[in-house]
């Protein structure tokens, strides 16, 4: 991944991105700047639907984060210096990630049957340190639980596009748990997209909002039926 360094105006628009990712200074991640380019961050995402019984009880994602990214965070965190990360190192930064995220609604919108579906707060936080990444996952609860004849569409994406989403290309992308043989999964994955200068100005990100609706041409889009 080419690496590029932040200016200061990226640190503005960085703030609430980073206090949802449960960093401090991301901005400082130390690349060089070729170009005020989208994203900053990238993020290979796993879900899985949960049913208990006859309904979809939760969505459990695992986010696999880019290598520069996940470096950067988990500086100083080997506490007991065997070169390692192990779960109990990486607690405190998988519960600041998990706190941060529900401001923003862990970057992730649910639809039933087209209508939006009510997500509590995360459970079961966990944070890997795996061939050089970090990997967080998290269970999102659904309340109420959702019928299983009903589809149930799962997108995930920062509305300010400074974290890109991408499903993995691997089969274990978007996998059911609870009626594995009674539904079918629909993954649309959109091309990754970096933007510079030419194209749109960093004073145009800097003002996308969590209202913003420019990202979701890039969403990673998950759907699930059982018929």
């Amino acid at each position: 991944m080419p690496q590029r360094h932040a200016t200061p105006s990226h640190r503005s628009a960085a703030g609430p991105r980073l206090a949802a990712m449960g960093m401090l200074a991301l901005a400082a991640i130390g690349i060089s700047h070729e170009a005020a380019a989208h994203p900053h961050v990238w993020v290979t995402s796993r879900s899985q639907f949960v049913f208990d019984g006859d309904n979809v009880a939760a969505i459990r994602h695992s986010w696999t984060f880019d290598p520069a990214y996940s470096q950067y965070a988990t500086q100083g965190l080997d506490i007991n210096g065997d070169g390692k990360l192990d779960g109990t190192e990486l607690a405190d930064l998988a519960a600041a990630n998990v706190e941060g995220l529900y401001e923003f609604d862990f970057f992730t919108k649910v639809k039933a049957n087209g209508k939006p579906v009510t997500l509590s707060k995360a459970t079961d936080s966990a944070m890997t340190f795996k061939d050089g990444a970090v990997v967080l996952d998290f269970t999102l609860p659904i309340e109420p639980p959702v019928p299983a004849d009903k589809a149930l569409a799962v997108e995930i994406y920062d509305p300010t596009y400074f974290v890109s989403f991408l499903f993995a290309s691997e089969a274990d992308a978007a996998t059911v748990s609870g009626r594995e043989n009674a539904c079918a999964i629909t993954i649309k994955r959109p091309e990754q997209k970096v933007f510079d200068d030419e194209e749109l100005s960093e004073a145009f990100f800097n003002a996308l909002t969590s209202a913003s609706n420019f990202s979701q041409d890039f969403a990673t889009r998950a759907i699930v039926a059982c018929p």
